[in-house]
């Protein structure tokens, strides 16, 4: 384990470091592709419109570059996820107080992401913050899930989806594949593992 700490530290520690160069365009798209749709959705549940959530992503990108060859990496000090949030609050503040008239809700259950004015919680409250974790950790199992599934033979993730995801009976599998039902059990448990690993290794690298 704690190899597998060594070689990820440096993985994490080296993409904040190519971001440094603004000109290092297949960095910048790794770091865009990792964390627009984080962004984007914390934005909407916040109560964005859609087209709001899009400049949100943007311009939080953009405060990115500009503030990016003054950072410092340093997880001793704060966290990689902490100071994105900051840049991403920021952004949504901005949206906020570009619309007429200001109206923002302290509420979380109204932030259903319809994008009406009346329905903004507070961006500077605690909501954002527990909508940032919830969305990091989702953005988390969703790549996590992507990530085993490149790696693993179609047929093999179909048995886990048809009987995770999907919901059928393991009896049903076994015979849609032609396997028995001790292997369809077996399917599950060995994905459900390495997509667990995965999460530890994306939350080790993207935090």
């Amino acid at each position: 384990m704690a190899r597998q700490t060594d070689e990820l530290i440096p993985t994490r520690a080296s993409l904040i470091a190519r971001l440094k160069d603004w000109q290092d365009q297949s960095s910048w798209q790794e770091f865009f592709d990792t964390y627009w749709k984080l962004i984007y959705g914390v934005a909407r549940k916040t109560g964005m419109t859609d087209a709001e959530a899009q400049d949100v992503v943007q311009e939080t990108m953009a405060s990115v570059v500009k503030h990016m060859p003054g950072f410092e990496y340093d997880p001793a000090v704060g966290s990689f996820k902490a100071w994105l949030l900051k840049m991403t609050r920021w952004r949504i503040i901005d949206q906020v107080r570009k619309r007429q008239p200001p109206a923002v809700h302290r509420s979380l259950s109204a932030g259903t992401g319809t994008g009406t004015v009346e329905r903004v919680i507070d961006p500077e409250s605690d909501v954002l913050d527990r909508l940032w974790d919830a969305e990091w950790e989702k953005n988390l199992l969703d790549a996590a899930v992507a990530n085993v599934k490149r790696r693993l033979d179609p047929p093999r993730y179909q048995i886990f989806d048809f009987y995770v995801n999907k919901g059928w009976e393991p009896e049903k599998v076994a015979e849609r594949f032609q396997i028995s039902v001790d292997q369809v059990y077996l399917a599950k448990h060995r994905i459900t593992e390495l997509i667990k690993a995965e999460v530890v290794r994306l939350e080790k690298k993207m935090s």
